[in-house]
Protein backbone atom coordinates (compact mmCIF):
# COMPACT_ATOMS: atom_id res chain seq x y z
CA UNK A 1 0.00 0.00 0.00
CA UNK A 2 1.29 3.20 -1.18
CA UNK A 3 2.40 5.94 1.96
CA UNK A 4 0.21 8.56 1.72
CA UNK A 5 1.06 12.08 4.06
CA UNK A 6 -1.40 14.73 5.68
CA UNK A 7 -0.39 18.43 5.43
CA UNK A 8 -2.07 20.84 7.61
CA UNK A 9 -2.81 24.33 6.83
CA UNK A 10 -4.08 26.63 9.58
CA UNK A 11 -5.15 30.07 9.32
CA UNK A 12 -4.44 32.10 12.30
CA UNK A 13 -6.87 34.22 11.92
CA UNK A 14 -9.82 32.75 11.90
CA UNK A 15 -8.50 29.04 13.78
CA UNK A 16 -9.68 27.20 10.50
CA UNK A 17 -7.51 24.21 10.19
CA UNK A 18 -7.54 22.04 6.48
CA UNK A 19 -6.20 19.27 6.09
CA UNK A 20 -4.07 18.09 2.74
CA UNK A 21 -3.35 14.32 1.75
CA UNK A 22 -1.13 13.70 -0.83
CA UNK A 23 0.86 10.47 -1.82
CA UNK A 24 4.28 9.79 -2.17
CA UNK A 25 4.30 9.00 -5.65
CA UNK A 26 2.34 12.03 -6.35
CA UNK A 27 4.96 14.45 -4.77
CA UNK A 28 8.05 12.28 -6.54
CA UNK A 29 5.92 12.47 -9.73
CA UNK A 30 5.38 16.57 -9.43
CA UNK A 31 8.59 17.37 -7.79
CA UNK A 32 10.63 14.90 -11.07
CA UNK A 33 7.89 17.40 -13.44
CA UNK A 34 9.31 20.29 -11.76
CA UNK A 35 12.80 19.36 -12.79
CA UNK A 36 12.47 17.31 -15.67
CA UNK A 37 10.15 19.73 -17.97
CA UNK A 38 12.63 22.67 -17.83
CA UNK A 39 15.74 20.34 -18.49
CA UNK A 40 14.44 18.82 -21.56
CA UNK A 41 13.16 22.54 -22.69
CA UNK A 42 16.75 23.87 -22.41
CA UNK A 43 17.84 20.64 -24.10
CA UNK A 44 15.10 21.31 -26.82
CA UNK A 45 16.46 24.88 -27.61
CA UNK A 46 20.17 24.10 -27.69
CA UNK A 47 19.67 21.18 -30.48
CA UNK A 48 17.08 23.50 -32.10
CA UNK A 49 19.90 26.48 -31.91
CA UNK A 50 22.38 24.10 -33.16
CA UNK A 51 20.42 22.59 -35.93
CA UNK A 52 19.88 25.77 -37.05
CA UNK A 53 23.61 27.33 -36.68
CA UNK A 54 24.28 24.34 -39.28
CA UNK A 55 21.70 25.07 -41.35
CA UNK A 56 23.22 28.53 -41.64
CA UNK A 57 26.39 26.83 -42.08
CA UNK A 58 25.38 25.01 -45.11
CA UNK A 59 23.81 27.94 -46.77
CA UNK A 60 26.78 30.41 -46.13
CA UNK A 61 29.22 27.41 -48.07
CA UNK A 62 26.51 27.53 -50.77
CA UNK A 63 26.29 31.12 -51.20
CA UNK A 64 30.10 31.10 -50.96
CA UNK A 65 30.37 28.74 -54.23
CA UNK A 66 27.69 30.77 -55.56
CA UNK A 67 29.43 34.16 -55.48
CA UNK A 68 32.41 32.38 -56.80
CA UNK A 69 30.99 30.97 -59.49
CA UNK A 70 29.35 34.72 -60.07
CA UNK A 71 32.63 36.41 -59.70
CA UNK A 72 34.34 33.67 -61.87
CA UNK A 73 31.83 34.03 -64.82
CA UNK A 74 31.51 37.99 -64.33
CA UNK A 75 35.19 38.20 -64.47
CA UNK A 76 35.46 35.79 -68.04
CA UNK A 77 32.57 38.20 -69.87
CA UNK A 78 34.28 41.33 -68.47
CA UNK A 79 37.34 40.07 -70.15
CA UNK A 80 35.33 39.00 -73.26
CA UNK A 81 34.42 42.62 -73.43
CA UNK A 82 37.05 44.07 -72.87
CA UNK A 83 38.76 41.97 -75.45
CA UNK A 84 36.26 42.93 -78.13
CA UNK A 85 36.51 46.50 -77.25
CA UNK A 86 40.29 46.39 -78.15
CA UNK A 87 39.94 44.95 -81.21
CA UNK A 88 37.00 47.16 -82.41
CA UNK A 89 39.26 49.77 -81.44
CA UNK A 90 42.50 48.13 -83.44
CA UNK A 91 40.00 48.04 -86.50
CA UNK A 92 38.88 51.20 -86.28
CA UNK A 93 42.72 52.62 -85.74
CA UNK A 94 43.72 50.39 -88.86
CA UNK A 95 40.77 51.99 -91.06
CA UNK A 96 42.57 55.35 -90.76
CA UNK A 97 43.24 55.76 -94.91
CA UNK A 98 46.51 57.82 -95.95
CA UNK A 99 45.06 61.39 -96.64
CA UNK A 100 45.90 61.24 -100.48
CA UNK A 101 44.57 58.12 -101.07
CA UNK A 102 41.07 59.09 -98.87
CA UNK A 103 41.27 61.99 -101.21
CA UNK A 104 41.04 59.52 -104.10
CA UNK A 105 38.31 57.49 -103.26
CA UNK A 106 36.71 61.11 -102.05
CA UNK A 107 36.49 61.60 -105.98
CA UNK A 108 34.87 57.98 -107.47
CA UNK A 109 31.88 58.22 -108.92
CA UNK A 110 28.74 57.40 -106.74
CA UNK A 111 28.03 54.20 -108.22
CA UNK A 112 31.30 52.87 -106.93
CA UNK A 113 30.93 53.94 -103.62
CA UNK A 114 27.77 53.07 -103.31
CA UNK A 115 28.89 49.49 -104.18
CA UNK A 116 31.54 49.98 -101.16
CA UNK A 117 29.14 51.21 -98.89
CA UNK A 118 28.65 49.54 -95.79
CA UNK A 119 25.58 50.96 -93.74
CA UNK A 120 25.42 48.89 -90.42
CA UNK A 121 26.02 51.36 -87.73
CA UNK A 122 23.38 49.93 -85.66
CA UNK A 123 24.88 48.30 -82.18
CA UNK A 124 26.27 51.33 -80.62
CA UNK A 125 22.10 52.37 -79.67
CA UNK A 126 22.23 49.01 -78.48
CA UNK A 127 25.25 48.88 -76.28
CA UNK A 128 24.35 52.30 -74.68
CA UNK A 129 21.15 51.09 -73.24
CA UNK A 130 22.86 48.09 -71.68
CA UNK A 131 25.55 49.67 -70.05
CA UNK A 132 22.77 51.90 -68.58
CA UNK A 133 20.65 49.16 -67.14
CA UNK A 134 20.88 48.84 -63.19
CA UNK A 135 22.24 45.73 -61.44
CA UNK A 136 19.31 44.19 -59.25
CA UNK A 137 20.52 40.95 -59.26
CA UNK A 138 23.36 38.01 -60.82
CA UNK A 139 20.64 36.81 -63.22
CA UNK A 140 20.35 41.45 -64.27
CA UNK A 141 24.16 41.33 -64.04
CA UNK A 142 24.75 38.44 -65.95
CA UNK A 143 21.52 39.43 -68.48
CA UNK A 144 23.47 42.77 -68.87
CA UNK A 145 26.56 41.49 -69.33
CA UNK A 146 25.82 39.10 -72.08
CA UNK A 147 23.81 41.44 -74.01
CA UNK A 148 26.87 43.68 -74.11
CA UNK A 149 28.68 41.28 -75.18
CA UNK A 150 26.55 40.41 -78.21
CA UNK A 151 26.37 43.94 -79.00
CA UNK A 152 30.31 44.08 -79.44
CA UNK A 153 30.04 41.03 -80.95
CA UNK A 154 27.31 42.51 -83.46
CA UNK A 155 29.54 45.83 -83.40
CA UNK A 156 32.64 44.10 -84.35
CA UNK A 157 31.42 41.93 -87.20
CA UNK A 158 29.81 45.14 -88.97
CA UNK A 159 32.83 47.35 -88.22
CA UNK A 160 35.03 44.31 -89.81
CA UNK A 161 32.93 44.77 -92.16
CA UNK A 162 33.04 48.19 -92.89
CA UNK A 163 36.57 48.27 -92.26
CA UNK A 164 37.31 45.18 -95.24
CA UNK A 165 35.19 47.70 -97.63
CA UNK A 166 37.01 50.54 -97.01
CA UNK A 167 40.46 48.59 -97.50
CA UNK A 168 39.10 46.82 -100.58
CA UNK A 169 37.91 50.22 -102.12
CA UNK A 170 40.78 51.96 -101.11
CA UNK A 171 43.59 48.88 -102.81
CA UNK A 172 41.05 49.13 -106.06
CA UNK A 173 41.21 53.41 -106.57
CA UNK A 174 43.99 54.41 -109.12
CA UNK A 175 46.17 57.38 -106.88
CA UNK A 176 49.34 56.77 -108.08
CA UNK A 177 51.19 58.32 -111.53
CA UNK A 178 51.59 54.88 -113.69
CA UNK A 179 55.17 56.70 -115.00
CA UNK A 180 57.45 59.05 -114.22
CA UNK A 181 57.82 61.86 -116.99
CA UNK A 182 55.60 64.92 -118.22
CA UNK A 183 52.48 65.09 -119.09
CA UNK A 184 52.24 65.95 -122.29
CA UNK A 185 48.10 65.21 -123.21
CA UNK A 186 45.01 65.71 -120.93
CA UNK A 187 41.93 64.28 -120.52
CA UNK A 188 39.47 65.76 -122.71
CA UNK A 189 38.78 67.99 -125.86
CA UNK A 190 42.20 68.37 -128.11
CA UNK A 191 43.07 68.95 -131.62
CA UNK A 192 44.18 65.54 -133.08
CA UNK A 193 47.87 65.00 -133.23
CA UNK A 194 47.89 63.72 -136.78
CA UNK A 195 45.05 65.48 -138.39
CA UNK A 196 44.29 68.71 -136.57
CA UNK A 197 40.89 68.19 -136.21
CA UNK A 198 39.32 69.10 -133.46
CA UNK A 199 38.90 65.15 -131.44
CA UNK A 200 38.47 63.76 -128.08
CA UNK A 201 41.40 62.50 -125.62
CA UNK A 202 40.51 59.93 -123.18
CA UNK A 203 43.18 59.58 -121.07
CA UNK A 204 46.65 61.08 -120.42
CA UNK A 205 49.58 61.19 -122.20
CA UNK A 206 53.01 60.86 -119.85
CA UNK A 207 56.14 61.44 -121.91
CA UNK A 208 59.40 59.81 -120.75
CA UNK A 209 62.12 57.67 -122.51
CA UNK A 210 61.20 54.81 -123.89
CA UNK A 211 61.86 51.28 -121.64
CA UNK A 212 60.78 53.77 -118.08
CA UNK A 213 59.05 51.34 -116.69
CA UNK A 214 54.88 51.72 -116.52
CA UNK A 215 53.18 50.78 -112.63
CA UNK A 216 50.15 49.66 -111.65
CA UNK A 217 47.88 52.06 -110.46
CA UNK A 218 46.12 49.85 -108.23
CA UNK A 219 45.52 46.59 -106.91
CA UNK A 220 43.70 44.46 -109.54
CA UNK A 221 44.12 41.57 -112.35
CA UNK A 222 45.69 41.81 -115.99
CA UNK A 223 41.99 41.41 -118.02
CA UNK A 224 44.60 41.33 -121.41
CA UNK A 225 48.05 42.00 -122.44
CA UNK A 226 48.29 42.23 -126.30
CA UNK A 227 48.20 44.94 -129.11
CA UNK A 228 45.17 46.48 -130.14
CA UNK A 229 44.83 48.96 -132.65
CA UNK A 230 45.84 52.64 -132.09
CA UNK A 231 46.33 51.66 -128.36
CA UNK A 232 49.84 49.62 -129.84
CA UNK A 233 50.59 47.03 -126.82
CA UNK A 234 47.91 47.19 -124.18
CA UNK A 235 47.59 46.15 -120.55
CA UNK A 236 44.30 46.37 -119.29
CA UNK A 237 43.52 46.02 -115.71
CA UNK A 238 40.20 45.17 -113.56
CA UNK A 239 40.06 46.22 -110.23
CA UNK A 240 37.05 45.78 -107.82
CA UNK A 241 34.05 47.88 -107.69
CA UNK A 242 33.62 48.38 -111.61
CA UNK A 243 36.72 50.02 -111.85
CA UNK A 244 39.14 49.62 -115.17
CA UNK A 245 42.56 51.02 -116.15
CA UNK A 246 44.59 50.85 -119.50
CA UNK A 247 48.01 51.37 -120.57
CA UNK A 248 48.76 51.93 -124.50
CA UNK A 249 51.75 52.44 -126.87
CA UNK A 250 54.02 49.84 -124.53
CA UNK A 251 57.20 48.68 -125.64
CA UNK A 252 56.65 45.38 -123.96
CA UNK A 253 54.63 43.60 -121.57
CA UNK A 254 56.08 42.21 -118.09
CA UNK A 255 52.79 40.37 -116.87
CA UNK A 256 49.98 37.90 -118.27
CA UNK A 257 46.20 38.47 -118.70
CA UNK A 258 45.10 36.43 -115.52
CA UNK A 259 48.08 37.76 -113.30
CA UNK A 260 47.49 39.90 -109.67
CA UNK A 261 48.99 42.56 -109.59
CA UNK A 262 49.30 45.39 -106.41
CA UNK A 263 49.73 49.36 -106.85
CA UNK A 264 52.95 49.50 -107.91
CA UNK A 265 53.89 46.61 -109.26
CA UNK A 266 55.95 47.01 -112.73
CA UNK A 267 53.06 45.95 -115.71
CA UNK A 268 55.48 47.02 -118.37
CA UNK A 269 57.76 49.25 -120.20
CA UNK A 270 57.33 52.88 -121.71
CA UNK A 271 57.30 52.57 -125.72
CA UNK A 272 55.53 54.45 -128.87
CA UNK A 273 53.64 51.37 -130.61
CA UNK A 274 50.39 51.70 -132.17
CA UNK A 275 49.24 55.74 -133.18
CA UNK A 276 51.79 57.28 -131.74
CA UNK A 277 53.86 60.62 -132.71
CA UNK A 278 56.50 59.41 -129.83
CA UNK A 279 57.84 57.75 -126.58
CA UNK A 280 55.06 58.15 -123.86
CA UNK A 281 52.15 56.10 -122.09
CA UNK A 282 48.68 57.03 -122.84
CA UNK A 283 46.55 56.07 -119.08
CA UNK A 284 42.59 55.58 -118.83
CA UNK A 285 40.47 55.10 -115.87
CA UNK A 286 36.95 53.53 -116.50
CA UNK A 287 34.22 53.07 -113.90
CA UNK A 288 31.34 50.61 -115.20
CA UNK A 289 32.41 51.09 -118.46
CA UNK A 290 32.50 55.30 -118.35
CA UNK A 291 35.57 57.09 -118.90
CA UNK A 292 37.28 58.90 -115.53
CA UNK A 293 39.46 62.24 -115.64
CA UNK A 294 43.05 60.32 -114.09
CA UNK A 295 44.09 63.98 -113.06
CA UNK A 296 41.06 63.73 -110.08
CA UNK A 297 42.25 60.60 -109.12
CA UNK A 298 46.29 60.72 -109.48
CA UNK A 299 47.52 62.07 -106.04
CA UNK A 300 50.15 59.91 -105.14
CA UNK A 301 53.97 59.82 -107.00
CA UNK A 302 54.58 56.15 -109.25
CA UNK A 303 55.83 53.18 -107.75
CA UNK A 304 54.85 54.31 -103.96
Amino acid sequence: MARRYTVLIADRSSGVVRRLTVSLRAVALTTTSVIVIPLLIGFGARWGTQSERHQLQTMNGVLEIENSNYRETTGELTTQIQALEGVIDELGARSALDPAQARAMAKLPAVVKAKAAGGTAQANAAISNVISTSFVSPEDTFGVLRSLLQGLESRLRNVRKDVERQEALAAATPSIWPAHGWLTGTFGGRSDPFTGEPGFHQGLDISTEKGQPVYATADGQVDSASYTGDYGNLIVLRHDFGLATRYGHLSRFNVSPGATVHRGDVIGYVGSTGRSTGAHLHYEILANGKLLNPLQLLTQPANR
